[in-house]
């Protein structure tokens, strides 16, 4: 027996003796009597009965169900209850002080980027603290808050589109203008919440529309509104194709076509080649894949229709349609490329895939015979019938004519002559281009494109595109390299992307450094010029500098920089971010403050996602530049 049993008081040895008595003679097992067990004991027999009974009443409660025991809430321990008490106090404040900062909607919450700052910060300030505790005193669901931890994600709640208009007029008192320039002031929240926030609670009977313009008259809200994607001189472009008579230059392309049959979904190529004087269909044929005997079968099929080949045949610049093979097929047809970033040159065959998606049905077969023959069997009616349909339609800009009318226009010998020296100049003139380009480029720079090229399986026959990716500066380059192997290894690519999809991550970086660059030597000129302007600036950073808490240093940092629309402002404020993690001496530390800063700026909403990828990107290449 323990030693912790025999020291009991003989009070508590009886009664815990008189209880095993009472189920001994319940189960009929040999006993001593109770006056045996008070003798023995020397205890007082009324006072062991009183034990008894708390002994009967403690022992089922000692007693736990199979399995794990539960778990107890994460307040449950004195540490625990008080660490919860200060975060919910903490965060109470926070709320009190930023109305709107927190909207509890139906099905989901919407928080502000300062709220979502907020209890980062707290998560900072003490690691040691569970993300449940944490999750339970911030009144944020923990897959929320592990979430914003990870991996931060845009906000689902994005504000929808379109406002309701004002139902009582466009002159309001000045009165409620006002209150609702004061409320503005203080709102911590979206800004579908506050319009909310003002009818609900303010009584402002402002529609949203309203109360969009009052705060954007005021200079207090800049909407983002989406770029149009015409750009100005498109006008302008349009009809500027320079065209000879039928024959003498198609052009050429592919689009991709599903086709689904008895639950399979098949991708076919559909290659067109039009002409571009009369824009007649010549050639169209469906292939598995946009490669070069695509090309080659359209422009046979091309021949065939039209009894002639043409002078010349303007492709794109994938690299599967400047091969030795696309070349021999053509003999003397003179393969032209189409000019890079200009979708205009593919106007006619563009156009014609446009009209042919808008009219196209989706194909979807069932049936039990080989789904592919019959997929592609049903692809080729459907483009047979469209292009013989579409050549004989009349046209109202060509007097009423058909395609097939304006083809049948049998040119000139002189101009035959003249549309061949025209067209065979502009090839020259490109491939001397090409050549010029090529004698300036670095040599160091095209051997790396070189071995990348190869490494990564990029298609680039005539080194066209390596060409002019090495005009490029060599951070673009690398930077470039780097981004399209890694989506390449997280299998984020598009399925058709080849060496131009390269070329143009290399060119949005190199225009986006550039614009860094410019943000650069916008500073510096306006420090010198404007020193009373930028002043303030100086002297609050070397104040913060001054601040020995350096996590404190990089939150207001990064507040700063992105609460920010001036690109000086913000360039400034990133540049303070980079030199406070500069001097740190300590590399690890230096890497887990930039990953902390990283993702204060990540989590940070109110800036579109390229803005906040920029900014990342932005203290990254000056914290750790490449040359």
């Amino acid at each position: 027996m323990p030693d912790s049993v025999a020291a009991l008081p003989s009070t508590w040895l009886a009664a815990l003796l008189l209880l095993a008595r009472s189920i001994a003679e319940r189960l009929e097992l040999p006993c001593p009597t109770a006056a045996a067990i008070v003798k023995a004991t020397g205890a007082s027999k009324s006072s062991a009965y009183e034990v008894l009974a708390k002994l009967a009443a403690i022992l089922p409660t000692l007693v736990r169900a199979p399995g794990r025991p539960a778990r107890l809430p994460p307040s449950a321990t004195m540490e625990g209850q008080a660490r919860h008490t200060e975060l919910t106090r903490a965060t109470l404040a926070y709320v009190m002080e930023h109305p709107g900062c927190v909207d509890r909607g139906a099905a989901r919450n919407r928080y502000s980027d300062g709220f979502r700052h907020f209890v980062l910060g707290l998560h900072e300030q003490d690691t040691s603290v569970a993300l449940d505790i944490l999750s339970e005193a911030t009144g944020v669901p923990l897959g929320t808050l592990k979430d914003w931890l990870r991996h931060p994600t845009r906000d689902a709640h994005e504000e929808p589109q379109g406002a309701s208009t004002a139902d009582y007029g466009d002159d309001p008192t000045s009165l409620h203008i006002q209150s609702v320039l004061a409320a503005w002031a203080r709102w911590s929240g979206g800004f579908v919440e506050f319009c909310e926030h003002v009818r609900r609670d303010l009584h402002v009977p402002f529609g949203r529309d309203l109360v969009r313009r009052i705060l954007e008259v005021e200079g207090l809200r800049k909407p983002a509104r989406r770029g149009g994607r015409q750009t100005g001189d498109e006008a302008a472009l349009r009809g500027s194709f320079h065209t000879f008579f039928p024959g003498a230059q198609w052009v050429g392309d592919g689009m991709q076509v599903p086709v689904e049959v008895d639950g399979q979904r098949f991708v076919f190529n559909v290659e067109l080649d039009v002409d571009a004087h009369t824009g007649a269909f010549v050639g169209a044929v469906v292939s598995d894949t946009e490669d070069s005997a695509a090309v080659i079968d359209t422009f046979a099929q091309g021949v065939t229709t039209t009894a002639a080949p043409p002078v010349a045949l303007l492709l794109d610049n994938k690299p599967s349609n400047h091969t030795p093979e696309v070349d021999a097929a053509l003999g003397d047809t003179i393969r032209i490329r189409a000019t890079l970033f200009r979708p205009q040159n593919k106007a006619h065959v563009e156009g014609a895939f446009g009209l042919f998606s808008q009219v196209l049905p989706p194909l979807v077969l069932n049936s039990t015979c080989d789904a592919r023959d019959i997929a592609r069997a049903l692809l080729e009616l459907i483009v047979g019938t469209w292009a013989r349909t579409t050549n004989h339609r009349p046209r109202k800009d060509r007097e009423g004519r058909s395609r097939v009318e304006l083809y049948a226009d049998t040119p000139t010998d002189e101009q035959i002559e003249k549309a061949r020296r025209e067209l065979q100049d502009l090839a020259a003139r490109q491939e001397r281009a090409r050549q010029t380009l090529q004698a300036r480029r670095r040599p160091e720079v095209l051997a790396l494109l070189d071995d990348d090229f190869e490494r990564l399986g990029l298609s680039d026959p005539e080194r066209h595109l390596r060409i002019v990716i090495a005009g490029y500066p060599k951070d673009a380059i690398v930077d470039g390299l780097a981004t399209f192997e890694g989506k390449q290894r997280a299998n984020t690519l598009p399925d058709d992307a080849d060496a131009r999809y390269l070329l143009g991550i290399v060119k949005n970086i190199t225009a986006k450094t550039e614009g860094e660059h410019i943000a650069d030597c916008l500073y510096e000129v306006r420090l010198a010029a404007q020193k009373r302007f930028l002043a303030p600036l100086r002297q609050e950073r070397e104040a913060l500098r001054a601040e020995p808490d350096v996590a404190k240093v990089l939150c207001t940092c990064v507040d700063r920089a992105l609460e920010t629309p001036s690109n000086l402002e913000r360039s400034f404020w990133l540049d303070a971010l980079v030199e406070t993690l500069r001097d740190l001496h300590d590399e690890h530390e230096r890497k887990s403050r930039f990953h902390s800063a990283a993702q204060r700026i990540e989590n940070t909403f109110a800036v579109t996602t390229r803005e906040r990828h920029d900014a990342v990107r932005y203290v990254a290449d000056r914290l750790i530049p490449v040359t």
